[in-house]
């Protein structure tokens, strides 16, 4: 069978995590950010953002480092917990649980993307939906190719990102009004039970605005020299974008009032609007939609690799393992990633997605990925790392505690429906693995 080519550099590989973090969610997310704390202290919400990217970073490269292959998390799960035994029932219930939050990370950037269009010509519903279905396929084709030709059009897509945040950062500098950024109201600060329901809603959503900084794990098998640009291109990206974002913020509420901005519909849109007047903010926004389809092409490259990978293994349907003849990229993963997005871009709303998308991935993926390092610290099989964190275990203690925060602060109904996902995926998996024979129904049965 061929292999996938390792011919993406740091530079290509940053930019690749840094276009898949800053998408539509930012310039989406930013009024229900500020509405969630009620004031400007939603800086806050960036902030602990920012902190678990960082330290669930930590997580990432160590295991991207020390297991560089197709397939980010079902690789790290499956070796984690052992290949022969649990290992393949968590990794299982990860590829589970991507084949439906994949689409819908994917589709509802489309949506954003979509919703943000009728700033500069007015769209009802139907054309919504048109626009971000067509938008889905669009993705599929620019994808369709060799994944050199992906890395020199990610740095591009990465020079415009970038400039479209410094533009919105040094417009709202120049701008800026410190009594409406800091207008903060009474009893902002109280440590209250609601002042945490707040943060920990906010928190959902700043989340979802760095999500993506593992990008280059998914890609692990196309990355060059992967155990010292997996964490580097972690790292940088990070930092990058924490202080874009947070600058961001300051720089919206500086020129917006948060009164007001807590309830648009098109903040990034709005904000240019109020500073250069109405055809700059046209083009702004026209570079938030660019931004946005960057975004989504990053999504897109990285989540077509897993059920690839774990086809290759023999653990997902073997439709996924081919490989395109000429472009050596899996194609068949990919087509099938985007017929389902398209499909579920018809289907659902932006703000129903964006808590259900979190809340689904926290304990099968970034709980059990810290929980299962910290195990191989623990057995003395970590002496082999690559690369490996400081102040350990600190970092993923830390990612534990925010993660879980995070979950349950989600409403009931988001919490059972991420534990029936669970449910539903290891009663899946007893079948499929006694159907072909694999733990606990091979010759091993020790549990």
């Amino acid at each position: 069978m061929s292999k996938l080519l390792r011919a993406l550099n740091l530079r290509q590989a940053v930019a690749i995590n840094m276009i898949d973090m800053v998408g539509i969610g930012p310039f989406i997310t930013i009024p229900f950010i500020i509405g969630a704390m009620n004031g400007p202290q939603c800086i806050i919400a960036w902030i602990l953002g920012a902190i678990l990217s960082f330290a669930d970073g930590a997580v990432w490269s160590e295991l991207g480092a020390r297991w560089p292959e197709a397939g980010g998390s079902y690789q790290f799960l499956q070796r984690l917990y052992g290949k022969e035994k649990w290992g393949n029932l968590f990794s299982f219930l990860y590829i589970f649980q991507t084949t439906i939050q994949a689409p819908l990370v994917i589709a509802s950037g489309a949506i954003g993307f979509a919703q943000y269009c009728d700033y500069i010509v007015h769209v009802n519903a139907w054309q919504q939906k048109a626009i971000s279905g067509g938008l889905v396929i669009l993705l599929t084709f620019l994808l369709y190719r060799k994944v050199k030709e992906i890395g020199k059009i990610s740095v591009v897509m990465g020079m415009v990102v970038g400039g479209t945040l410094l533009w919105l950062i040094f417009a709202g500098l120049t701008h800026f009004h410190p009594e409406l950024a800091f207008h903060y109201p009474d009893h902002a600060f109280d440590l209250t039970p609601m002042f945490f329901v707040g943060l920990g809603m906010a928190s959902q959503k700043t989340v979802y605005s760095f999500l993506g900084y593992y990008n280059v794990c998914h890609l692990g098998g196309e990355i060059e020299a992967p155990e010292r640009n997996i964490p580097r291109a972690i790292f940088i990206s990070i930092a990058g974008i924490a202080v874009l974002y947070l600058l961001m913020q300051i720089s919206v509420l500086g020129v917006i009032p948060w009164q007001t901005a807590k309830d648009s519909k098109f903040i990034v849109s709005s904000f240019f609007e109020q500073i250069y007047g109405t055809k700059a903010a046209i083009f702004a926004t026209g570079l938030i939609l660019f931004t946005a389809l960057s975004s989504l092409f990053s999504a897109m490259l990285g989540y077509s690799r897993i059920p690839y990978a774990a086809a290759v293994d023999g653990n997902f349907f073997p439709i996924f393992a081919k490989l395109h003849p000429k472009k050596q990229f899996p194609h068949i993963s990919l087509l099938i990633l985007g017929a389902t997005a398209f499909a579920f871009s018809l289907l659902f709303k932006m703000k129903e997605v964006i808590t259900a998308l979190i809340t689904m991935r926290i304990l099968i993926q970034f709980v059990s990925q810290s929980v299962g390092l910290i195990l191989l610290h623990r057995s003395g099989k970590a002496k082999d790392l690559p690369w490996k964190m400081k102040f350990f275990p600190i970092p993923p203690l830390i990612g534990i505690a925010v993660w879980l925060f995070i979950f349950f602060s989600a409403e009931w109904q988001y919490m059972l429906g991420s534990i029936g996902v669970i449910a539903l995926g290891t009663v899946a998996y007893f079948l499929f693995a006694k159907a072909t024979g694999k733990w606990p129904f091979n010759d091993d049965h020790t549990i």
